[in-house]
């Protein structure tokens, strides 16, 4: 079975992907003073995605690309809305089964125990989808009306 973590990260997946629907590559690629244009967030996610799911525990690195222009730190740059969603849908397909493995801690990509367990990681990764503060402000800042997500 898996853990109702998980199945809240999968929510709010599906409310992230919905909550993009309809902007335009345009719109994602603008940036606004220093914040980071709507392409690089959701790389930057990608990112979370495969360090937290793939590379970290098992050691797999599918997407170079997004590990070296996503990371923390990484610098400002505008890539495709297009190109970062299919590199994210790609990473948390190949994440799901690790996700719906039985386990939960986490081990290095050299076998060493880590501190943090699984579900502690997943719920990391869900804040930012419940806090959506910065999210609102992008969309304020684009006026972009289209389907946006009730409440949160």
């Amino acid at each position: 079975m898996t853990h109702p973590v998980v199945e809240q990260l999968r929510f709010t997946r599906s409310e992230w992907l919905r909550g993009l629907a309809g902007v335009s590559e345009e719109d994602a690629a603008k940036h606004f003073g220093p914040m980071n244009s709507i392409g690089w967030i959701v790389g930057h996610l990608t990112w979370q995605e495969q360090r937290y799911f793939l590379h970290r525990p098992r050691g797999r690195m599918l997407r170079q690309d997004v590990q070296d222009g996503f990371a923390n730190g990484a610098p400002m740059s505008t890539p495709s809305l297009k190109d970062m969603l299919e590199a994210w849908r790609t990473i948390t397909s190949a994440a799901d089964p690790f996700l719906d493995a039985p386990r939960t801690t986490f081990t290095s990509s050299s076998g060493e125990p880590r501190r943090r367990t699984t579900m502690a990681t997943v719920m990391m990764m869900m804040w930012p989808g419940i806090n959506r503060e910065h999210y609102d402000a992008l969309r304020r800042e684009v006026n972009f009306e289209g389907n946006a997500p009730k409440g949160g």
